[in-house]
């Protein structure tokens, strides 16, 4: 089902409320103005704030990285990531880490969409399609 574009332009003014001077989501500010619109209850309100969740999660989304590594990385190598990230991102991020032994070797890193694949099971996955191209 589509949303109608009166439910999409509250949900997109009700998000640019719920940014802190930085451009990034506020917590309290999104909790309470998504409050707001339940206590309101205009018309087209679950849409509405379906909509504000997904451009709220999409934010946030851009600035979480998930580090993938076939083992545990050491203190050193989680650093220089972090900072490396940082830099890309220009603020703040929040890290998660995983170990993956599918992953073979390397690493694997998400930052919102953005995906950078270092490990030996892309690079076995790369040279096996083109062996059978």
């Amino acid at each position: 089902m589509q949303i109608p574009k009166e439910a999409r332009r509250k949900a997109r003014e009700l998000f640019d409320a719920a940014l802190d001077s930085s451009g990034r989501p506020d917590v309290s500010r999104t909790l309470a103005l998504a409050d707001l619109l339940l206590k309101a209850a205009p018309r087209h309100a679950l849409q509405i704030l379906k909509e504000f969740s997904r451009l709220i999660r999409l934010e946030t989304d851009k600035h979480h990285a998930v580090i993938q590594s076939a083992v545990p990385l050491d203190e050193a190598s989680h650093r220089a990531i972090a900072l490396s990230l940082k830099q890309r991102d220009g603020g703040e991020i929040t890290l998660e880490t995983k170990v993956d032994a599918a992953l073979i070797g390397g690493v694997r890193i998400r930052l919102g969409s953005q995906v950078w694949d270092a490990s030996v099971r892309s690079r076995l996955q790369t040279l096996g399609e083109s062996l059978t191209v």
